[in-house]
C-alpha cells in the first residue's frame, strides 16, 4: 500500500513522517462490484486515492445516455477539483472492481495546502493532466475514427493494468462492452466490430472483460 500511495501526487512531494501523518487522517472506504461512491451532481467536499480495484468516472446526459470519463486504478486520484472549486460533482464514481480507497476530506486537507505548498503545486499539476486528457479526448471525439480511439484507449489501459502475458500483454479492463464502447463515445456494435476487426488481424485477442495485445506496433499506428 505504501508503494501504491508514493505514486499519487498528493504523496510524491512528503518526506516519510508527513506522509504517514497524512494517511492518518484518511478514512479507507470499502465498495463492492457496482457501488455508487457518489453520484453526478452531489456536493464535492472530498478527494479519494484508488489503493485497490478499479473505479470509474461517468457522466449521463438528459435523454439517459452515458458516457465513461475515466477509468482509474491503485495509484491514481479523483475527486481533487471539488477541493479548490466547490461544488456539485461532475461525474459519478462507481467500483467496476471490488476496492478499497482512501478519502481526504477538504477540512482535513486545507491545514496541509496552507504549509505545504509543494503539495499544492502537485495537486494543480494532477488537475493540469486531467485537463490535458480531456483536451485531447476531444480531439480525437472530432479527429478519429472509431477503431483509432478503440486502439487508443486499449493501449492507454495496458499502459495502466497490463501484464505480461506469453503472447503479448494481458490488459484485465473489467469493463463491459457497452462500458468500453462509452469509455470511447461509440455504439457498442461499431466498438465490437472495430475489435473483431483487430482481432482477425492479429493484433490481440479477447477473453472475458479483458484483452491480450499481441501486436502493439500495429494498434499505436492505427491509433495515431
Amino acid at each position: 500500500m505504501d508503494d501504491v500511495l508514493r505514486r499519487t501526487p498528493l504523496f510524491a512531494t512528503l518526506d516519510v513522517d508527513a506522509a504517514a501523518s497524512l494517511r492518518a487522517s484518511m478514512n479507507e472506504i470499502e465498495l463492492a462490484r457496482g457501488d455508487l461512491l457518489f453520484h453526478e451532481g452531489d456536493p464535492g467536499d472530498s478527494l479519494y486515492v484508488v489503493l485497490r480495484g478499479k473505479i470509474k468516472l461517468g457522466r449521463t446526459s438528459g435523454d439517459g445516455r452515458e458516457n465513461l470519463v475515466a477509468v482509474l486504478g491503485p495509484g491514481e486520484m479523483f475527486g481533487e477539483l471539488s477541493l479548490f472549486d466547490p461544488g456539485p460533482r461532475s461525474a459519478g464514481a462507481t467500483a467496476l472492481v471490488d476496492s478499497t480507497l482512501l478519502g481526504l476530506s477538504s477540512d482535513e486537507l486545507t491545514p496541509w495546502l496552507a504549509t505545504r505548498p509543494d503539495v499544492a503545486r502537485a495537486l494543480l499539476r494532477a488537475i493540469a493532466r486531467r485537463l490535458r486528457r480531456t483536451n485531447d479526448s476531444m480531439s480525437d471525439l472530432v479527429f478519429s475514427d472509431v477503431p483509432g480511439r478503440v486502439a487508443k484507449a486499449l493501449l492507454d489501459l495496458s499502459a495502466r493494468f497490463g501484464t505480461p502475458a506469453e503472447d503479448g500483454i494481458h490488459v484485465a479492463h473489467d469493463m463491459t462492452q457497452e462500458e468500453l464502447a462509452q469509455l470511447v463515445g461509440a455504439s457498442r456494435e461499431t466498438v465490437n466490430k472495430a475489435l473483431a476487426d483487430f482481432a482477425g488481424r492479429g493484433w490481440l485477442r479477447l477473453e472475458a472483460r479483458a484483452v491480450v495485445l499481441t501486436n502493439v506496433e500495429r494498434l499505436s499506428q492505427r491509433s495515431r
